[in-house]
């Protein structure tokens, strides 16, 4: 790829800096949310119920107004976008949810950001493919700082910040496994089809478990709710995809990758000003060798 021109670098770097900082804005805004009395279930269903249209709008435009010629889905191409869909952003979503009503949004951050290190180690237990040492002295690192956090929270929360913890884990897991599943349907089908599609599909999963596991009087919330969800559908899910594929088109993925590392402190900084948690030597130590792992581990060698 060529170096971008100047125009493109500074808007590219802008578009993936608002990107990063809007995605990173989904806890701050959960956490909101359940002051008003909200479970993880009600507030996810509002979540994608808000962001569906916008979704299926993603898939329409990508399946009818590509550049690129259009291949048609067969029955393996639905089942992968059904089990990618419910990986991917179905228990992704609920699981962060759930975890978030235990654990501060620094911490959650903090693990989830631990994703590329997950898809190392799910490619070396699934394919078989290796770890270098630079490779695992990154995880070393990244895995350091997040339990640096979480002792220091688990000092206060005790088995509150056990439960978040693993569940946030877990969330971040179920999307490593959609990110090593997804490569080659992403290459077949393109990036904004795929994600358009099996984000309706999850969109459908979180409106069928409230429909499930709750009373439809449950939908009966806090009008800050209602504005709190749409914010997230809107700001911190829909807008923060097309800011980073925009990003991606003038500065490429790895500078958008290494720009987006602004997204724990952006989680952090936010937590402190909007949500009052605390801001301490414990969080930045943690937060500086996560993202120094990361960074050394998505570094080519």
């Amino acid at each position: 790829m060529s170096a971008p021109r100047p125009a493109h670098l500074s808007s590219g770097l802008l578009l993936a800096l608002a990107g990063s900082i809007a995605f990173s804005g989904k806890a701050i805004i959960v956490k909101l949310a359940y002051r008003h009395g909200v479970d993880a279930v009600t507030l996810l269903m509002y979540r994608m119920l808000f962001a569906l249209p916008m979704f299926l709008a993603m898939a329409w435009w990508a399946s009818h107004r590509s550049a690129t010629p259009v291949v048609p889905l067969t029955r393996r191409d639905w089942l992968g976008i059904l089990g990618l869909g419910v990986s991917g952003y179905y228990l992704a979503s609920f699981l962060d949810f759930w975890g978030l009503q235990y654990i501060s949004a620094s911490l959650e951050r903090l693990i989830l950001y631990l994703n590329p290190t997950l898809v190392l180690v799910l490619g070396w237990v699934l394919f078989g493919r290796p770890i270098s040492a630079r490779q695992a002295g990154a995880m070393a690192l990244s895995y350091a700082g997040v339990l640096l956090v979480f002792a220091h929270e688990l000092r206060f929360d005790g088995w509150n910040t056990v439960i978040g913890g693993l569940l946030v884990l877990a969330s971040a897991v179920s999307y490593a496994v959609y990110l090593v599943f997804s490569g080659e349907m992403v290459q077949r089908l393109g990036a904004l089809r795929l994600g358009g599609l099996a984000t309706s599909v999850a969109c459908g999963f979180c409106l069928l478990q409230f429909v499930l596991l709750r009373p439809l009087s449950a939908a009966a919330v806090a009008p800050e709710v209602l504005w709190l969800s749409l914010l997230n559908a809107v700001a911190c899910t829909a807008a923060p995809v097309l800011m980073v594929m925009m990003a991606i088109e003038r500065i490429g993925s790895g500078l958008t990758a290494q720009t987006g590392m602004v997204g724990p402190m952006s989680t952090i900084a936010m937590g402190v000003w909007i949500l009052g948690e605390p801001f301490n030597a414990w969080v930045v130590a943690g937060t500086v060798l996560v993202v120094s792992g990361v960074l050394w581990v998505t570094r080519r060698p």
